[in-house]
């Protein structure tokens, strides 16, 4: 008899499918998330005065649309009722650093929307400064966090 399939989003026959939660408690999920947007400091010091406006505010908003999205762009994940998310955008020597934390009660957790909303906002801020620096570089994506459900406690090692 052969071990069961590890990976969850797979049948018996290796074809993918949308995981049956309906048995699972519904419990409070927390899930932190971040990326890294390299630029020079010059653009860095006018993200706030963009030609296209205020660079943060575009991209806060933005990554909180991308996880509210999520369940559309991912085509397994489930659609979830998000109860709270926070992007918060820190300038750092190599350009900013972007973390998202999404919190939901829910059977499944939110770590792919926190990812999404990380990479949205990167995208839309990208978007914001290709005008003055084309060779910006979204790197590093990566999930930090996560708590809840029934693997529990996640915390990556720094």
């Amino acid at each position: 008899m052969s071990p069961p399939n590890p990976f969850s989003h797979l049948d018996d026959r290796g074809q993918a499918r949308m995981v049956d939660v309906s048995e699972k408690p519904v419990t409070r999920r927390v899930a932190e998330a971040s990326c890294h947007v390299r630029m020079s400091p010059k653009t860095v010091s006018k993200l706030s005065d963009m030609p296209k406006g205020d660079a943060f505010a575009v991209a806060r908003l933005a990554g909180i649309q991308g996880a509210k999205r999520t369940g559309e762009l991912i085509p397994l994940a489930h659609p979830l009722g998000l109860d709270q998310v926070e992007v918060e955008i820190v300038p750092d020597a190599e350009g900013v650093r972007i973390q998202a934390r999404v919190i939901v009660t829910a059977r499944t957790g939110a770590e792919l929307e926190a990812m999404v909303s990380c990479s949205t906002a990167a995208l839309a801020l990208y978007d914001m400064v290709k005008a003055v620096e084309r060779d910006a570089v979204i790197s590093d994506l990566r999930l930090d966090a996560k708590s809840g459900g029934r693997t529990g406690e996640f915390r990556r090692r720094q």
